[in-house]
């Protein structure tokens, strides 16, 4: 386990720096060749990148609670509505292990869209990109933990 925690939340909390994360993770994904019309993800990490991002490709924006809501609408995604035909850029501030983010795949993949991508601002270890990789998806981090020179996190077992 790592002893290096980065609060992206707060490194983000300006426009113009939120403008350069956002940026950076839509000039990777395109030069990949890789087109989407929805960004977003797992509340609360997400929903920075996921307003930034469609404000930087005039695109749409979600995000998914860990529950569906117990009131009101009772949905698990707020935003834009996801279903068959939307392609999605799945996003988070900072990743570990990755298992949050592939919560968030699997309610999104329920709602019919296709997850395309996934993207964040810091990699923390070596763990989610395998993941990732298992369930077909295209990675992308703006930052890595070899990037900002401190250890990766292993997690327990």
């Amino acid at each position: 386990m790592s002893s290096d925690f980065v609060d992206v939340k707060v490194a983000l909390c300006r426009w113009a720096d939120l403008q350069v994360a956002c940026r950076a993770i839509v000039q990777q994904v395109q030069e990949a060749g890789i087109e989407f019309d929805a960004a977003g993800g797992m509340t609360m990490g997400a929903d920075s990148l996921a307003v930034g991002i469609a404000a930087e490709t005039d695109g749409q924006w979600f995000s998914v609670r860990k529950e569906p809501k117990k009131r009101g609408t009772k949905q698990q995604i707020e935003g834009t509505p996801l279903g068959p035909g939307h392609r999605v850029l799945l996003l988070e501030d900072a990743t570990t292990t990755g298992g949050s983010t592939e919560k968030a795949y699997e309610v999104i993949r329920d709602t019919g869209a296709e997850v395309v991508a996934v993207a964040t601002v810091i990699d923390r270890g070596d763990t989610a990109r395998r993941r990732f990789e298992a369930l077909g998806l295209p990675y992308f981090p703006a930052v890595t933990y070899t990037d900002l020179g401190i250890e990766p996190v292993v997690p327990p077992g």
